[in-house]
């Protein structure tokens, strides 16, 4: 399952929540995170979003963004997949094709074919935290330290959430869309819901 939404959505408060949903449950959790999720992604990470030294070519963000992709999920994806374990990532492929994809116009055919070749899994559930770009930005940047990608104009992030829009409307039977404009917990709570749905499908 992946959480997707542009900065400031509250991902990570979501996130924290369905561990603790999942765990009360009696399931075993694995949380992870994009660009990262192992110590090697971590380091590339790292990289794309140091704002010190020149901005990567969009097609060099791209590749970075997939050769930590595929480390993670060689390392702890597809692990945890095999043992039984919930997998709960902030941010999973759907974030190239917004961020790469359709904020710097990059070749939507070449993400398809990373994401086939190269990742060859997709999520059963994706929750899409939709929030107005000028309210995230503004969450975003209260927490400090803004990052290379963090620095980018509006306009960027106006592309950025279309593409999410876009993403969402062609996959409906995956994703599900939560007003993240509302307080925490009813965000949360909503996600919730979607998680309690989606795993009686699979009763």
């Amino acid at each position: 399952m992946t959480l997707e939404g542009g900065e400031g959505a509250g991902k990570s408060t979501v996130l924290a929540a369905l561990r603790t949903l999942l765990e009360e449950a009696g399931e075993r959790v694995v949380c992870t995170r994009e660009p990262g999720g192992t110590p090697l992604a971590e380091r590339i990470r790292a990289l794309l979003l140091d704002p010190s030294h020149e901005a990567p070519a969009p097609a060099t963000e791209l590749l970075l963004m997939f050769a930590a992709r595929a480390q993670h999920v060689q390392a702890t994806i597809a692990p945890a997949l095999a043992q039984g374990t919930w997998v709960l990532s902030d941010r999973f492929t759907d974030a190239s094709h917004a961020y790469q994809g359709a904020a710097r116009n990059g070749d939507r055919g070449l993400i398809g074919l990373l994401e086939e070749r190269v990742v060859g899994i997709s999520p059963g559930l994706t929750l899409l935290l939709d929030v107005p770009v000028e309210v995230g930005l503004a969450r975003a940047r209260e927490r400090g330290g803004v990052d290379r990608i963090e620095a980018e104009d509006t306009a960027f992030f106006e592309r950025v959430r279309a593409g999410y829009r876009e993403r969402a409307a062609a996959e409906p039977g995956r994703f599900r869309v939560i007003d993240a404009s509302r307080p925490a917990d009813e965000v949360a709570a909503a996600a919730a819901r979607h998680l309690d749905d989606y795993r009686r499908s699979l009763a």
